[in-house]
């Protein structure tokens, strides 16, 4: 490193950015790694809200890169809570001594490639100005905020909140009216927690979500030694898997089409499934659930069912049972209770759908049909998926090419890693990779080991110059979109296809291949010496 000068900058100081750093000082490279928090965690820094947890369980959202890491952290639950985790990202810091090379509380802005020298010109809100030979964008696949644009929401004279900017001291919804707005999976984690606390709680529902009892529990000591006695063959069971997730519950059944069983036998997988927590015991009890549309139906009608068992006002209960896209096509959640909230005399479900929010007053919200008379709002309407936080920086490759114009009819990345016109830019979980469909942990670690790798051969080889090929991202684009339209996924106006935010291509993002499927491409690309991508040097 020469002044400000270093080998890579790293954005994002999360999971990914924290293995990268790891990773590339292994390199022996000089890196810079900037995070716009005042720590280290990612998601798991910004997202507070109450009843935050993950949807993976614990022992597999976790790094797999060192033995004794894995064997020396002790998890509390089946599923962990935001405070765990980020307590589990600050140790590794700790323990890796990442801190030195991480400069908090600053934001990127800039980062502009300079074909004269090979380098990356990146800026920062500090007013930092630096330059490196590589980009690695560890921005997350959901972190930048979206945040509906209510007209009148700047009168209201409550407090407003979000659960991607939650206040570090919680918010205190005691006494108060408030109202949720937003059932997605958030939503689904924050609304039980505020129907305990508030005096009356009115959720704003625009889309019914399905969502799966997670039986979440304290992690029983006898089941955690086991899996870390045999630690490395369940990260295997991780890295060959659909979604990043073993399928270890002996209840699951072999795989087969739910079509070929009878009603009733159907109806006892599913009910297995229910009773044992978690989408993959579920969802993966069959083969073609998120392949053919009658079988998905078998599914769907179970929870319809459960839906309706658990609700006990029959008009509240069709208003929560969702009817517009096949089960798993959205992200599926996993609820502790949340059915069962709106049994409470003190919740209220508000159907925008049918009566829509018309403006924010400044004491409440008015729709169509009704004045909400509100203390607080709290807004659970989740992220500009995938490409937000990238657009979210002004980032201009060779002739000045900006990826936001690049990418203005939707994403293009190179096996979601790389995109053409853009040379040493890599992008950890990008559009075109399963990212947000798997357990991210392994795609991360499988993202940044194949990046740190290629660039550790190209410079074996006296290559500085790293670049997508445009008909091999051509093609890859392609069969991402061939993929996809093979499964019922695009059926659904979910986030993966932009749905959320207005006047965003509807393009679906994510690699829908399976994480095992998509990491023998990788290999096999890198093999044949990191087919589809050109290496010069400057």
């Amino acid at each position: 490193m020469k002044g400000n000068d270093y080998d890579v900058v790293v954005v994002g100081a999360g999971m990914a950015g924290l293995y990268a750093l790891y990773k590339l000082r292994e390199l022996g490279l000089s890196v810079r790694v900037y995070e716009a928090g005042s720590g280290v965690g990612g998601t798991w820094f910004w997202n507070r809200y109450p009843g935050a947890r993950c949807d993976s369980e614990s022992m597999d959202y976790s790094y797999s890169f060192s033995p004794e890491l894995e064997q020396e952290w002790e998890w509390s639950e089946r599923y962990p809570t935001q405070p765990e985790i980020l307590r589990y990202l600050d140790h590794v810091a700790d323990r890796f001594d990442l801190r030195r090379d991480i400069q908090l509380n600053t934001r990127v802005t800039q980062a502009h490639y300079h074909e004269a020298d090979n380098r990356w010109a990146v800026r920062t809100d500090q007013g930092d100005a630096v330059s490196a030979t590589y980009c690695i964008m560890a921005v997350g696949c959901i972190s930048a905020v979206n945040m509906p644009d209510l007209p009148g929401l700047e009168r209201f004279e409550g407090s407003i909140h979000h659960t991607a900017r939650w206040p570090e001291a919680g918010v205190d919804f005691s006494g108060q009216r408030v109202g949720v707005i937003g059932t997605g999976s958030t939503g689904i984690q924050l609304i039980p927690q505020v129907a305990a606390q508030a005096e009356q709680l009115f959720v704003f529902q625009r889309t019914a979500n399905f969502s799966l009892p997670a039986r979440n529990a304290p992690l029983d000591p006898v089941v955690q030694r086991a899996i870390k006695a045999s630690y490395r063959e369940r990260r295997r069971l991780n890295r060959e898997s659909g979604g990043g997730v073993p399928l270890t519950h002996p209840e699951v059944t072999p795989p087969r089409s739910a079509l070929e069983l009878t009603p009733e036998q159907r109806h006892e997988v599913y009910e297995r499934g229910w009773r044992l927590g978690g989408g993959p015991a579920f969802l993966f009890a069959f083969e073609d659930l998120l392949k053919n549309l009658e079988a998905n139906e078998t599914a769907a009608a179970f929870v319809r069912a459960k839906i309706r068992e658990i609700v006990e006002d029959p008009r509240v209960a069709e208003t929560l049972t969702p009817s517009d896209h096949p089960i798993g096509t959205k992200r599926i959640c996993l609820d502790t209770d949340y059915y069962a909230t709106f049994n409470r005399d003190n919740v209220t479900l508000v159907d925008v759908r049918r009566t829509p929010i018309e403006e924010v007053l400044p004491g409440g919200v008015r729709t169509s049909t009704t004045v909400y008379e509100l203390d607080s709002l709290a807004f659970a309407t989740g992220f500009d998926a995938m490409t937000g936080a990238l657009f979210a920086i002004d980032i201009e490759g060779r002739d000045g090419l900006s990826l936001r114009d690049k990418w203005a009819e939707g994403p293009r990345a190179y096996l979601g890693l790389a995109t053409a016109g853009f040379p040493n830019l890599f992008i950890v979980t990008g559009p075109g990779s399963p990212s947000v469909l798997s357990n991210m942990p392994v795609s991360i670690e499988q993202h940044v080991d194949w990046i740190t790798d290629f660039i550790g051969y190209a410079r074996d080889r006296g290559s500085d110059v790293i670049e997508a090929a445009p008909d091999a991202e051509d093609s890859w684009v392609d069969h991402v979109n061939e993929v996809a339209n093979g499964t019922l996924m695009p059926m659904a106006n979910s986030w993966y296809v932009g749905a959320n935010i207005p006047g965003k291509p509807r393009i679906f993002t994510p690699y829908v291949g399976g994480v095992g499927e998509y990491r023998k491409i990788c290999d096999a690309k890198a093999a044949a010496g990191y087919e589809g991508f050109v290496l010069s040097a400057a």
